[in-house]
């Protein structure tokens, strides 16, 4: 169920794989997706998801676009409900509410998790391409600021790594041009580019730094679901985080 989980002080963080769930082939077995699947399944696998995470807490997701807005969860808490709505649209996270689980979802995209443990703030942000030439983690950070967040620690989910990130090689000027630390060329010789080190190079310029112990490649590995691998076969898994009571 889980391709790395830790706590830190009062945080608590996962990112999940595609294992323990209920969903049939392909999508099998643990997929977090909000439709394309049988819906029955995709709920039965929110359910033992939170049941091992963080059972009774509320959820916060997103309805993910690939751009920059970050919503803050406030005192109320999420307003609808996990399997039938979505909490906002954006590509960011960001609590200091106990008891709420930040959830984000990725299938090559990079889930990213934020915590700064004594202001018991935390953050989620689902980067890819088009999240890391709009900023999306550094404005997660920003926020998570707002909220009182001083000293951030980070982590990064599993995610398609440069090797096997392939684009043309206008789409990787772009992003490099924004991130030059992004550029990278595919294991066959072809134009890429690499998440891990562009979302790495803009978190060094708010002294952040990223831990990559989870950063494994979601193409290179049958752990973990994989847009790019599968195509519309693939689930969803996903990156969470709460502050305990």
């Amino acid at each position: 169920m889980f391709a790395f989980r830790t706590t830190l002080g009062p945080v608590e963080l996962a990112f999940t794989d595609r294992h323990g769930g209920v969903s049939a082939a392909p999508f099998e077995s643990l997929n977090l997706a909000w439709a394309g699947d049988d819906p029955t399944a995709l709920a039965e696998n929110h359910r033992r998801l939170m049941a091992d995470f963080a059972p009774g807490d509320d959820v916060a997701a997103l309805s993910q676009v690939h751009g920059r807005e970050v919503a803050v969860v406030g005192p109320e808490g999420p307003a609808t409900d996990l399997h039938q709505h979505l909490h906002a649209t954006g590509d960011g996270l960001v609590t200091r509410r106990p008891a709420t689980t930040l959830m984000v979802r990725a299938a090559d995209c990079a889930p990213v998790l934020l915590a700064d443990p004594d202001a018991r703030v935390v953050g989620a942000a689902h980067c890819g391409r088009a999240g890391l030439v709009a900023e999306v983690v550094p404005a997660t950070v920003a926020a998570m600021v707002e909220q009182g967040a001083r000293q951030i620690r980070a982590w990064l989910g599993p995610s398609v790594c440069g090797g096997c990130y392939e684009v043309p090689a206008d789409l990787q000027d772009e992003v490099g041009s924004k991130v030059p630390l992004s550029r990278a060329t595919t294991t066959w010789g072809t134009p890429s580019v690499d998440l891990a080190a562009g979302i790495r190079a803009q978190l060094a310029e708010l002294d952040i730094v990223l831990d990559t112990t989870a950063a494994r490649c979601t193409r290179e590995s049958d752990d973990l679901f994989s847009y790019r691998r599968d195509g519309a076969d693939s689930g969803r898994a996903a990156g969470l985080i709460r502050v305990a009571p």
